[in-house]
């Protein structure tokens, strides 16, 4: 049973933390006047890991490179829309443990919109869904459909970048709001010898470990990993993971590389509670007041989540003497999901709001069992040549991905349970015969080429156009088969000025395949669309930072609208908005990241006239967040750290008409730490004032509760 594991687990990561040892080492000193001077640490990049790399570790809050924007290593403030990266610092100093925690202070981004959920990275980005068509792991796909979707755990990653807007001329279909890439950890070429271990006040408890050397002249080897187990937020939330990402790279000589990156995950676990509740009791009160946020409504001793993940893949480079440059990255992946949950669907008398004095809530026992086998390769060819007095830096491309996926979903007889003193334990009705019983493939070849063109001393001009062919064939219930082409483009420029202002501006088109069966039997087309972008990026001069303002009009066409079994796809969504974002290491001391998002997101067509001129339902318009931390240098509390942040989420609405309104909230976070040569220890909590909020809600019958106050005490020693 997970109960005994967790026991297990829990005193094995609580025992390692009183007994971690602690390296001590002596900081380099001098003397001036004859008084001791501490001297600051100069550090050289050899380019190979470090900011030279657009994947390597980010010094404090601020990158400099990516290639997610260009698939080239490119300076961020050269890419011609807008950018953000969230570096290992960072997701350590906020106490980020998921990527959707990591991505809460991000300009653009929403994250964990139906609150915490220990299996899904929820991300919309520009008002669009990006959990299933927008997220990449080193720079290729990771899509998901239905179930079948992998999850990637933050521990294993060195950073994580937000290209926003149009991205389909770069990666192929994907969310028009932008895409998400994690960036593994990778060999340095160094030694790296580091563990972790921490407990949240819930009863959660991992630890980490990160290890890495030489092995030989040419070889380099990593392997990190973590095992984490205990209680959710919930009642009877609780789960068991186990990840171990090994990494190998071979350099024969200066001009080739190879990479090998490989990863298994476990997970099994309770599904938590807190969602999937009506409108009336949690947003607004019912007659009997709210439901408990910790409340759970599945039934304990049926729901199970099991989750089998395995993938491997590797990134060859090697530049001939005409320093032209071929790559291949490629990954194939597999993953087997099985889960078994009750979850509420409004009152029993089938509405949002309780009749009478019946506050027993219906319920929808579901079960699944996915499993999906992807291939993905991406082979480049890129060089620089010069025509007159323009520079050409050109990438062409062909990438192939295929997309598999076998799933069986069906429900079964469900006994109602009360909201306000639920009592478990009663027998289940028999499961019916699936609805969806299908094994479904894509193929999907994409040709790409781009042009980066340097010219009249910092003028920058990129030109992208790709071509995608899909492919989709489902065998099963339901059975299709269709095909369809598609080409996306992209046209930026900028100009460099000598103080550190880039202005830029850009225009994309995009597709976005959909599976999804229409009234008529037709399958339905890709979404499509075009984005228009203006904005501005600099790096002062007096300290290190990057601070990016951003408009953009982005429109979603070919949106599938109208009910279940009945759905056109004549909807139309646009999101017009600003983005301000600053990532800065103001001093050695002082690190700060802060952002302003505010949009107009409309329906600007729809089945349903009604809603033209409405808000999409779950979304705020408005986001601001900062959070700020400082590091005490020198005296009696050299090495302490304190830091404190502020989320601020607008408030929503909870249906398509817009007459339902989630209200806004504010959550604070906070910071204390204390690192001292090689050790440390950290006190992460967030929503310190315990706030009770409703994240979202998607519709009047599924609202979802935001995380109550957690605190997270963690320490780490490296050697």
């Amino acid at each position: 049973m997970i109960t005994s594991r967790r026991k297990v687990i829990l005193r094995i990561l609580l025992g390692s933390a009183a007994t971690l040892p602690v390296f001590l080492s002596s900081p380099l000193r001098a003397q001036e006047n004859g008084n001791p001077i501490q001297l600051q640490q100069i550090v050289v990049d050899s380019g190979e890991d470090g900011e030279a790399s657009a994947t390597g570790p980010v010094e404090g809050f601020v990158a400099k490179r990516t290639a997610t924007g260009s698939k080239t290593n490119t300076p961020i403030e050269q890419i011609p829309q807008s950018v953000s990266v969230v570096g290992r610092e960072e997701m350590d100093a906020t106490g980020a443990q998921k990527v959707d925690e990591a991505l809460r202070y991000t300009a653009g981004v929403f994250a964990q919109p139906f609150g915490p959920d220990f299996d899904t990275n929820w991300l919309y980005i520009r008002g669009f869904d990006a959990t299933q068509s927008g997220t990449y792991l080193d720079g290729l796909q990771n899509f998901g459909y239905g179930f079948g979707a992998f999850l990637t755990d933050s521990f294993g990653l060195e950073r994580i970048e937000v290209l926003k807007g149009a991205a389909s001329v770069l990666y192929g279909g994907s969310n028009p709001g932008g895409i998400v890439n994690y960036i593994s950890k990778r060999p340095t070429a160094k030694r790296l010898r580091y563990v972790e271990t921490g407990v949240n006040s819930f009863g959660n408890g991992y630890m980490g470990f990160d290890i890495g050397d030489k092995a030989s002249d040419v070889v380099d080897y990593r392997v990190n990993g973590i095992i984490s187990g205990g209680d959710g937020y919930t009642d009877f939330s609780e789960d068991f993971r186990g990840v171990i990402s090994p990494s190998i790279s071979w350099s024969p000589d200066a001009a080739t590389k190879l990479t090998v990156l490989a990863n298994y995950t476990h997970l099994d676990g309770t599904h938590n509670g807190g969602a999937f509740l009506p409108y009336f009791g949690t947003v607004v009160d019912a007659p009997f007041g709210k439901i408990s946020r910790k409340a759970n409504f599945t039934e304990p001793s049926i729901d199970s989540y099991d989750r089998e993940q395995v993938s491997i893949g590797y990134e060859l480079e090697h530049t001939f003497d005409n320093d032209w440059t071929i790559r291949q990255n490629l990954r194939y992946g597999f993953a087997h999901v099985k889960e078994h949950s009750l979850y509420a669907y409004g009152y029993d008398s089938f509405l949002a709001e309780p009749n009478g004095t019946d506050y027993d809530l219906s319920r929808i026992n579901f079960r699944h069992d996915t499993t999906v086998n992807t291939f993905l390769v991406d082979n480049q060819l890129q060089g620089t040549v010069t025509t007159g007095a323009i520079e050409h830096t050109l990438l062409f491309g062909v990438e192939y991905k295929y997309f598999e996926i076998d799933q069986m979903q069906q429900t079964g007889g469900a006994t109602p349970i009360s909201a306000i003193d639920p009592v478990y334990g009663a027998p289940q009705g028999p499961m019916f015969d699936p609805y969806i019983d299908q094994d479904l493939r894509r193929n999907q070849i994409g040709i790409y080429a781009q042009d980066q063109l340097r010219f009249g001393d910092g003028w920058i001009m990129t030109l992208n156009g790709r071509y995608d062919y899909v492919s989709d064939k489902s065998a099963g219930l339901p059975a299709y088969r269709d095909h369809q082409g598609e080409a996306s483009g992209r046209a930026g420029i900028a100009y460099e000025f000598e103080n550190g202002i880039t202005p830029y501006a850009s225009v994309a088109t995009f597709f976005n395949p959909v599976i999804e069966n229409l009234r008529l039997g037709e399958q339905a087309k890709a979404e499509t669309g075009q984005q228009y972008e203006v904005g501005v990026k600099y790096r002062p001069e007096a300290f290190d930072g990057l601070i990016t303002a951003s408009f953009f009009d982005l429109t979603k066409q070919n949106v599938v609208t109208g009910p279940f079994n009945d759905k056109t796809q004549i909807g139309e969504v646009n999101s017009r908005g600003l983005e301000l974002e600053l990532q800065a290491n103001i001093t050695e001391a002082w690190r700060v990241t802060a952002a302003f998002t505010t949009y107009k997101l409309e329906v600007t067509d729809d089945d349903n006239a009604a809603i033209v001129g409405n808000r999409p339902y779950l979304l705020p318009e408005t986001q601001a967040s900062v959070f700020a931390q400082y590091t005490v240098l020198d005296g009696t509390l050299e090495g302490l750290q304190l830091g404190a942040g502020v989320r601020y989420v607008g408030s929503s609405y909870a249906d398509a008409e817009n007459l339902y309104k989630v209200p806004d909230v504010a959550l604070v976070d906070l910071k204390l730490g204390y690192e001292k040569d090689n050790w440390g220890v950290d006190l992460n909590v967030t929503n310190l004032f315990d706030k009770d909020y409703v994240a979202g809600c998607q519709t009047v019958f599924s609202c979802g509760y935001g995380e109550g106050r957690k605190a997270l005490l963690k320490a780490h020693v490296k050697w």
